[in-house]
């Protein structure tokens, strides 16, 4: 298979990863990055080995050159994905699209359509399609194991500092700079459910807010800051216990630390968590993203769902029990148990056993699959392999906005087969 060149778009943490898989599975090279920020444009390029030719300040640099691979990551931050991915779309760059789409529909669409328009692949970063684990429900509920799916319950557990970590203190704490919570973190297990059940659903409601990462909840005698604050050793959200606890492991220095401070040494933390964002309370952030949230589901066919994301779990697999009218399915994330009802017989699935992207690896082994499914759907020219398009992720995406809709208004939101 002839190896597939690669413009990485944004190389952060995210587009990182993306790059790196692709360098792993031997079938992809990152040949071109674009990145503002020059010491990730200068990291990045050195650990690509990419021509200082082919180093850019921006995308628009970049996609000034002409089109210089065969494939575009763009992992952008999530306000500023249409431009870039439009013009690459344009010159006929493959596009890997970290998610959200996009921040609002009409800048979904006009990615969708620049794709369609183009004929290009585009793969939206769903990456809770490719892992074993959904593969192995997905065959279950295609054979019709458990008859007709009737519905569902479905458990996304943010974790308590990992919303402290993004949507408090982070990039995603904010709707005007980001966007609603329920996309930047939950359109991955929106899109997931409708794969599953196959369909848009009809009608949409939906219940959160924000409950606790609020002035209201401040402790008396909190500090504004926890290097300086005297309950900083009893609060569940201490920034110190977090960040300083990161170092020495080479995986929580790369995630959740590299978006704090660059200097991974104890005097570097300190000095991050004194002047920058991650070292604020949680009570005293200009955060203003839901903390728990539930989106009600209806389908045309009377199947319902309810989908919960909730900031006060672990940090864990997503939990899901899918209810048909011959059998039953729940999961963990790592095993599957069945239920048939016809039969009595109960057993328990591990999706691992049969092979494939390591669990251990980012979501659940689906960044991996991801990205190989698209390098080799690239390299071959065989868009089938791709889990989905970017028609369908627009759709998905457009169910996402509808419960936001509910969410702010209080009404039950009627949809179209294609969630408009």
């Amino acid at each position: 298979m002839p190896e597939v060149t690669l413009a990485l778009v944004g190389a952060g943490l995210r587009g990182q990863m993306y790059a790196r898989h692709a360098h792993a599975a031997g079938t992809g090279r990152v040949t071109a990055v674009a990145e503002p920020d020059p010491a990730r444009r200068a990291a990045a390029a050195a650990e690509f080995g990419v021509a200082p030719d082919r180093v850019y300040a921006g995308w628009a640099e970049l996609a000034a050159a002409g089109r210089i691979a065969d494939a575009a990551i763009v992992a952008t931050q999530d306000r500023q994905h249409r431009d870039p991915a439009v013009r690459l779309a344009d010159l006929g760059y493959h596009l890997l699209l970290e998610k959200p789409m996009a921040t609002d529909e009409a800048d979904a669409s006009a990615i969708a359509e620049a794709a369609q328009r183009n004929g290009i692949m585009l793969a939206v970063c769903h990456v809770l399609r490719y892992t074993p684990y959904t593969l192995a429900v997905k065959k279950l509920l295609d054979e019709g194991r458990i008859g007709r799916l009737v519905s569902a319950h479905h458990l996304e557990p943010v974790g308590w500092w990992h919303h402290a970590h993004a949507f408090v203190r982070g990039h995603w704490r904010r709707e005007d700079t980001s966007a609603p919570m329920l996309l930047t973190k939950s359109c991955h297990d929106i899109d997931w459910l409708v794969h599953l059940f196959g369909a848009i659903p009809a009608r949409v409601s939906s219940f959160g807010s924000r409950t606790h990462f609020r002035s209201e909840e401040r402790p008396e005698g909190a500090a504004d800051r926890c290097v300086d604050c005297p309950l900083e050793p009893g609060c569940a959200y201490s920034a110190k216990r977090l960040y300083l606890g990161c170092l020495g492991d080479p995986g929580a220095e790369f995630w959740p630390l590299s978006a704090v401070t660059g200097d991974h040494t104890e005097a570097g933390v300190l000095e991050a968590l004194r002047t920058g964002p991650y070292g604020r309370c949680v009570y005293d952030c200009d955060n203003d993203v839901v903390d728990h949230q539930v989106v009600s589901m209806e389908f045309a066919d009377g199947a319902t769902c309810a989908f919960t994301m909730s900031a006060f779990t672990p940090m864990e697999h997503r939990r899901t029990w899918l209810m048909g009218t011959d059998g039953s399915i729940d999961g963990d994330g790592n095993t599957l148990r069945y239920v048939d009802f016809r039969t009595g017989e109960q057993r328990t699935i591990d999706p691992m056993a049969e092979g494939g992207p390591s669990a251990a690896g980012g979501h659940g082994g689906g960044d991996t699959a991801l990205t190989r499914a698209f390098l080799t759907a690239v390299a071959t020219g065989d868009a089938s392999l791709l889990l989905s398009d970017g028609t369908e992720s627009l759709a998905t995406h457009r169910v996402v906005w509808a419960a936001e809709r509910a969410r702010t208004t209080g009404q039950v939101v009627t949809l179209a087969p294609d969630g408009s």
